[in-house]
């Protein structure tokens, strides 16, 4: 006996073609009555959705479009030649991930990008921004016109996102806290924060985790406050300047991420004064600063498998397949100079 058809399957479930393929593909404008039935009828037919066969019969690749900041910085540069990286790698499996890039310090600019994104012609959105009023709204909007969206590196838990992706921040803090007070060696004194802003989600996590860990292990450390850069280096050279002048008894510097190559000037310019230093990301700066001895930590995660990762998740909700959380489980990883390679 043949398998049942999506002909079959409109007959069983009594609605139009049409309605089969806006249920099948998760689009907006479907009543959950009209849902319900469509789903109640695949069970009781046996009909299965062969996703190969469904792409060559719309004769378009799987889109995705990767959504990440504009910028000089090693990081957001190391992720936009990740995407294009990884689009090669997937293009064979018809697969199109088109980067987008955007100015990070406009919300409002990217918030008119993702309402402009086309739910006829994407199959989903992988972005990574930080999580403003407009950026939130903007993904609700895009959740509503059928679009779903994955959230990697960063965060956007009050948003509609359909998933996160990238390592728990939290417990990349604490592994950062627990690194820096073993390095440390039970000596008091303070320990400086770095990030490029605190408006992001995973600066805000990796900050909560290494006050607890701190807190809990090393209460003789004293945390100061966040040093944020905000795409500024000169601002942000003078500001830790300032702590590593004011603090002669600084027994650390944690950068959470962004102003890594500011902060390797200036403890080349320096010296670092018996102070341990942990960043985030491999980058060639971080690598760099292993390799000379300036950097004693670097915590990081793979951008290749994120991507992967979120293209994996995507196609999976639309072709209403499991997911195999164990594959798509990204580790945190710690990098030393005897590691690197």
């Amino acid at each position: 006996m043949s398998r049942p058809t999506i002909t079959d399957l409109a007959a069983a479930a009594g609605v139009s073609l049409a309605t089969i393929d806006r249920v099948l593909n998760a689009r907006a404008g479907v009543r959950q009555t009209t849902v319900d039935r469509v789903n109640e009828a695949i069970e009781r037919i046996g009909y299965f959705r062969d996703p190969f066969a469904a792409n060559l019969a719309r004769r378009r690749d799987f889109g995705v479009q990767a959504f990440v900041p504009q910028g000089e910085g090693q990081f957001v540069t190391e992720l936009r030649r990740a995407v294009g990286n990884t689009a090669r790698a997937l293009a064979p499996d018809r697969v199109a991930l088109d980067l987008v890039t955007f100015p990070g310090e406009d919300p409002h600019g990217l918030a008119q990008r993702l309402d402009a994104v086309p739910a006829d012609a994407v199959d989903g959105i992988v972005i990574m921004a930080p999580e403003t009023p407009q950026v939130r709204d903007a993904v609700r909007r895009l959740k509503a016109r059928g679009v779903p969206t994955v959230a990697i590196i960063s965060d956007l838990p009050n948003s509609a996102r359909d998933y996160f992706i990238g390592i728990n921040n939290i417990a990349a803090g604490r592994t950062a806290g627990s690194l820096m007070g073993k390095f440390a060696g039970g000596r008091p004194g303070k320990i400086a924060v770095m990030t490029g802003s605190l408006q992001a989600r995973d600066s805000l996590d990796r900050r909560l985790g290494f006050d607890l860990a701190m807190a809990q292990g090393f209460p003789d450390l004293e945390v100061l406050p966040t040093i944020e850069g905000h795409d500024d280096p000169a601002s942000f050279a003078l500001a830790l300047r300032r702590v590593l002048d004011g603090h002669p008894d600084l027994r650390g510097i944690y950068s959470m991420g962004g102003g890594n190559r500011v902060l390797l000037d200036l403890l080349a310019q320096s010296g670092r004064r018996g102070m341990h230093v942990i960043a985030h990301e491999l980058t060639r700066t971080t690598e760099a600063g292993l390799r000379a001895d300036l950097l004693d930590a670097v915590i990081t995660q793979d951008l290749g498998h994120i991507l992967r990762s979120a293209v994996r998740k995507l196609r999976a909700m639309r072709d209403n397949r499991p997911i195999v959380e164990e594959q798509e489980r990204i580790r945190i990883e710690i990098l030393v100079k005897d590691n690197l390679g």
